[in-house]
């Protein structure tokens, strides 16, 4: 866990010493989020650093010696990440470290893009300092990335290159969607492997656009509360990638939602899969994070009776999870 954490924080660096231009702030309504001015062309650009805070403030300020280390970091990087494959910590497969490696130099994790489903599941890992469950729970072929709207537009700045571009070089073809030009879902030819874009939908579930990323989406009820104040994570290829997880007591929690919503038909294998990293996250957090599972617990349950009526009924098929739900308060 201390060579995990040094990963992540060593990317995080990263992130800000390759920023060129000035720091500003600018503040959006009740937040306040970092730039990066300069000028390109005629113009003024402003990319996006991340939101205001304490470490965030602490980075920028020392941002030259950040610059200056970088070539030491870099091969710090490069030994974590032998130690965390020695000491056994499951390595992102080449597939989908080249894809999640594309995206994120492009900008997409840095504007708020955030990996949902299993792919996050796996990088809870390092996380949580717990070795992964073998079999097929951890397992998926696809990428699903979701962001929230709002942010999309707020953020008034977007990926480069764009990820149809990056998408195209990787031998990814645009999935139909529901109209001309309404791509949501891309497919890479011979790996049959998915990349998939999601939104907090608050009722009707249509396709919306993600203006930061340049692409649309699936906008899905219940995702909010999963994609809320994400954190960073580290995927284990080459000297390390930094993305953005959820949370994983939202995680644990938003899959006995999603596990009910899904339980009829085609559906049923994928809802045994999410009531299985349910059940692992919850008693993996019940023992390291009781206060942050019950927090989200009753943060879920107070959304109304939908919420807690498909909460109830995964828990109704997971006595032993519901046990330990319920020994928290």
């Amino acid at each position: 866990m201390s060579a995990y954490t040094d990963l992540v924080r060593l990317l995080k660096d990263d992130a800000v010493s390759g920023v060129k231009g000035k720091p500003t702030l600018k503040q959006r309504g009740d937040r306040a989020y970092w730039y990066a001015a300069r000028r390109v062309g005629s113009e003024m650009r402003f990319f996006y650093i991340g939101e205001d805070s304490d470490e965030t403030r602490a980075r920028i300020e020392g941002i030259a010696e950040l610059h200056a280390k970088a070539k030491e970091r870099q091969d710090e990087r490069a030994r974590l990440v032998r130690l965390l494959r020695a000491e056994g910590m499951t390595p992102t497969d080449r597939a989908t470290g080249s894809i999640l490696s594309a995206m994120a130099g492009a900008g997409t994790f840095r504007l708020g893009g955030t990996i949902v489903g299993t792919n996050a599941f796996r990088l809870y890992e390092g996380e949580l300092g717990i070795r992964l469950p073998l079999g097929g729970m951890a397992n998926t072929g696809d990428i699903d990335i979701a962001q929230f709207g709002k942010l999309s537009l707020a953020l008034e700045d977007k990926v480069d290159p764009g990820l149809a571009e990056t998408f195209s070089a990787l031998k990814f073809d645009p999935m139909p969607g529901h109209g001309p030009g309404r791509t949501w879902r891309w497919a890479q030819g011979g790996s049959g492997q998915l990349v998939e874009f999601l939104t907090p939908a608050f009722g009707e579930e249509t396709i919306r656009d993600l203006p930061a990323l340049g692409v649309n989406a699936q906008a899905l009820n219940y995702l909010n509360f999963l994609i809320a104040e994400p954190i960073h994570a580290a995927a284990i290829y080459r000297s390390g990638i930094l993305v953005q997880v959820p949370r994983p007591e939202r995680f644990a929690i938003h899959k006995l939602i999603i596990a009910d919503r899904r339980r009829d038909g085609a559906g049923s294998l994928k809802a045994s899969k999410d009531r299985e990293q349910a059940a692992f996250l919850v008693a993996v957090l019940a023992q390291d994070r009781p206060d942050d599972l019950a927090e989200a617990y009753e943060d879920a349950l107070s959304r109304g009776p939908r919420w807690r009526e498909r909460i109830g009924a995964s828990l109704r098929r997971m006595p032993e999870t519901a046990e330990v739900l319920k020994g928290l308060g």
